[in-house]
């Protein structure tokens, strides 16, 4: 299908050590890389770090850790160990995250994402260069900074990136970008504001369940939760499902729930979120692939599924 094959990490219910076993089988199986996140579960480098050290055959990569949850410095730092412990199979992935992550989970204010994202990417790339930094960013300040442990190769950077400004910020300062939550037929669009020589990757989440409606159940309530967060919201109408999703927020700014999930047409969660036999999923990452995604990363919703068969039915053919 591709020669970037990768899924997310770590597996619900499964321990961090456990996931030792389950890094060999990946291999075995074909999937060239493991992505970590950094939302509400293990921190996005931990994963990547026992992966790093017990499967050689595996790229690494984090999508995203937020670039306001960390302190510059320390960010460089974990940047530049888990670069050390990845021996140049680590891809580092910045993002703005959003307001409930940042400001109800963590407590800081979500101010200028562009900007912040934007400044945090400078300063990093300059830090793992080796440069001592003594400035003042637009949004914050470091003085004296320089990385007492250097780094060889400096790790690809991507951005997580939604919409225009910040795809072409990606495309222009970063090694690509970062997408999720949008159609194959999406990537296009994205791909036209990040540029042709810029890798792109996208997680996409995958129901593995061959009934079509328990599926859209379960992906009508993951879109609800996501794209009435603003960022997200304004990332689907610029790709023009305004019209589409209109009634969705309406519902939900009504403090209806149930008609927000019920409201959203079945055209759109079938695009937005596969599901299917493993074939017709395994068929669906590929036209993502067709349109221009480089390293397709499949989350696997733990719903109703044997996460052994379910790994193995995903795999690459």
């Amino acid at each position: 299908m591709t020669s970037r094959y990768g899924i997310t990490i770590p597996f619900d219910g499964v321990t961090l050590l456990e996931h030792r076993e389950w890094f060999h089988r990946l291999a075995d199986l074909g999937y060239t890389d493991v992505w970590s996140a950094e939302v509400d579960g293990a921190d996005g480098f931990t994963p990547l770090t026992v992966a790093a050290i017990v499967e050689s055959r595996l790229n690494l990569g984090v999508a995203v850790t937020p670039v306001f949850t960390r302190g510059a410095g320390l960010l460089a730092m974990s940047i530049a160990a888990m670069a050390e412990v990845g021996g140049g199979r680590f891809t580092m992935g910045l993002g703005a995250s959003s307001e409930p992550v940042v400001e109800r989970w963590n407590g800081i204010t979500y101010d200028r994402p562009y900007a912040r994202t934007r400044d945090v990417l400078r300063f990093v790339k300059r830090a793992l260069d080796g440069e001592k930094i003594d400035e003042v960013f637009e949004t914050f300040e470091v003085h004296g900074f320089k990385l007492s442990r250097p780094v060889v190769n400096r790790p690809p950077i991507l951005l997580g990136a939604l919409r225009p400004g910040m795809l072409r910020l990606a495309g222009r300062e970063a090694d690509g970008a970062i997408l999720n939550w949008l159609a194959a037929s999406d990537v296009a669009q994205c791909r036209a504001e990040v540029g042709a020589d810029k890798t792109i990757a996208a997680r996409l989440f995958v129901i593995p369940n061959e009934d079509a409606d328990a599926a859209r159940f379960i992906a009508r309530r993951m879109i609800s939760s996501y794209l009435t967060v603003n960022a997200y919201a304004e990332f689907h109408r610029w790709l023009g499902r305004g019209d589409a999703l209109t009634p969705m927020w309406d519902a939900w700014a009504a403090g209806d729930r149930k008609k927000a999930n019920e409201v959203i047409p079945d055209s759109v969660v079938d695009e937005l979120v596969i599901h299917g036999s493993y074939e017709a999923c395994r068929e669906h990452v590929a036209r993502y692939v067709e349109a221009g995604v480089e390293v397709p990363t499949i989350a696997i919703v733990p719903f109703g599924i044997n996460l052994d068969e379910a790994v193995e039915g995903l795999a690459p053919r």
